[in-house]
């Protein structure tokens, strides 16, 4: 199945969704913090959901019973691939130096993923030989450098 990207009210949607599980309108109405959209506005958003294949119902009497049928993880990994796609070429390794520039990595993390400690599985396709690298050189400048002691004569 191919996953369409949502608009921003979509997705509010669906993270209440996801918290809550299976989930009937008036529960979800219910969910909406203040100040809440209008029952109108949300029952189109959630016909468009269905449409788009992230929702599934299941009619009980008079109501229906919504149900994600995209998980959260898939979600993330659609979200994270678009993003990467857009903003960093395709490259984990771009994302990967800014994520440590910007210090949204804990030193002791990347150490650990340095070391061999962490165990990702990666596709062959992927940059995985470029991150080790990039990692390694990264957790290398952090060191701190020695001193050269002995004086340069001046010409």
């Amino acid at each position: 199945m191919i996953l369409q990207p949502l608009t921003h009210s979509e997705e509010e949607i669906m993270q209440l969704i996801w918290s809550k599980g299976n989930i009937y309108f008036r529960d979800l109405m219910a969910a909406f913090p203040d100040p809440k959209p209008h029952q109108n506005t949300v029952s189109t958003f959630l016909k468009i959901l269905v449409n788009k294949n992230y929702l599934t119902t299941e009619k009980q009497g008079r109501i229906y019973l919504y149900s994600p049928s995209i998980g959260l993880e898939d979600y993330k990994k659609f979200v994270l691939k678009r993003f990467l796609e857009n903003y960093f070429e395709n490259s984990g390794t771009e994302l990967l130096k800014i994520l440590i520039e910007e210090k949204l990595i804990d030193s002791k993390v990347m150490e650990q993923f340095s070391d061999g400690k962490i165990t990702i599985a990666i596709k062959e396709n992927t940059e995985a030989n470029h991150i080790k690298d990039f990692v390694k050189e990264i957790t290398a400048d952090k060191k701190p450098k020695k001193k050269d002691k002995r004086k340069k004569k001046k010409k």
